[in-house]
């Protein structure tokens, strides 16, 4: 799995970084979906980059450690026909709670 950004968690939920792969390099916002039915599969949050929406995140536990992560879907004509699925984790050798990589799940 590969690190493609970084996002800080901000005091409101939402979260702010960047996306950096060898031909992106972009700001993102995460923030949480203010109107989400809690009966549907509704996004937890949505993503936005310059003010486009780009994709969608869900709140997922963890099957080994049953802590709950974000699970992003990301789409834009940038990223190729396909789209790209990535969770934020804890920053490798971070101490920063709040500081969170992007990590890219290759589908194939």
């Amino acid at each position: 799995m590969a690190q493609i950004g970084f996002v800080l968690k901000q005091s409101d939920g939402s979260y702010q970084g960047q996306i950096r792969t060898l031909s992106i390099k972009t700001t993102i916002q995460i923030t949480p979906n203010g109107s989400k039915d809690p009966e549907s599969n509704q996004p937890d949050y949505r993503v936005q980059s310059g003010g486009v929406e780009i994709g969608a995140g869900w709140i997922r536990t963890s099957e080994t450690s049953g802590r709950p992560y974000v699970s992003l879907s990301l789409a834009a004509p940038e990223f190729g026909p396909r789209r790209l699925y990535a969770n934020l984790g804890q920053a490798a050798g971070q101490d920063d709670e709040d500081l969170f990589a992007i990590i890219w799940n290759p589908t194939d």
